[in-house]
């Protein structure tokens, strides 16, 4: 992975659908030390446990029957996590709380993100990352991100 340059105060924001941390750089770009400042996780638990009812059938015009498929309310919740984090984003773009981002989601989330965030968050974005980190410790995000500069 190509090294980021984070400034002093960049938001880095480590999601996955399910949970998102955002931390800031609180050195600068040469010895950058980031620090959690925010963590929000939503439970979302496996579709099998979201919904009861069996796929339901149709019939066409010839009388033949069909199954629909089932709804995946697992990818509907992440979706919908995804746009509440880009809201959150928007909201402290507009109140000035962060002036250069770094968003490190897979490519799904990553894309759901993409599409939620307001132009005003787009012109803030310092790079993009297409990895799970959620569940790494915060001293291997910023080695992973900076390629090991220290």
């Amino acid at each position: 992975m190509t090294p980021i340059r984070m400034p002093k105060d960049t938001l880095i924001l480590v999601g996955d659908g399910e949970k998102a941390m955002f931390l800031r750089n609180r050195g600068d770009e040469d010895f950058p030390n980031l620090v959690v400042e925010r963590l929000f996780e939503h439970e979302n638990p496996p579709t099998r446990e979201q919904g009861a009812d069996q796929p339901g059938r149709l019939n066409d015009a010839l009388g033949r029957r069909s199954a629909v498929e089932n709804t995946d309310w697992h990818r509907i919740e992440k979706e919908r996590f995804a746009k509440e984090i880009a809201d959150r984003l928007y909201k402290a773009a507009h109140a000035g709380q962060f002036r250069h981002l770094v968003v490190v989601a897979p490519p799904q989330v990553l894309g759901n993100l993409r599409s939620g965030f307001h132009p005003e968050v787009k012109s803030r974005v310092l790079a993009e990352v297409d990895k799970t980190l959620t569940q790494h410790p915060v001293y291997e995000i910023e080695r992973l991100l900076t390629g090991g500069r220290k």
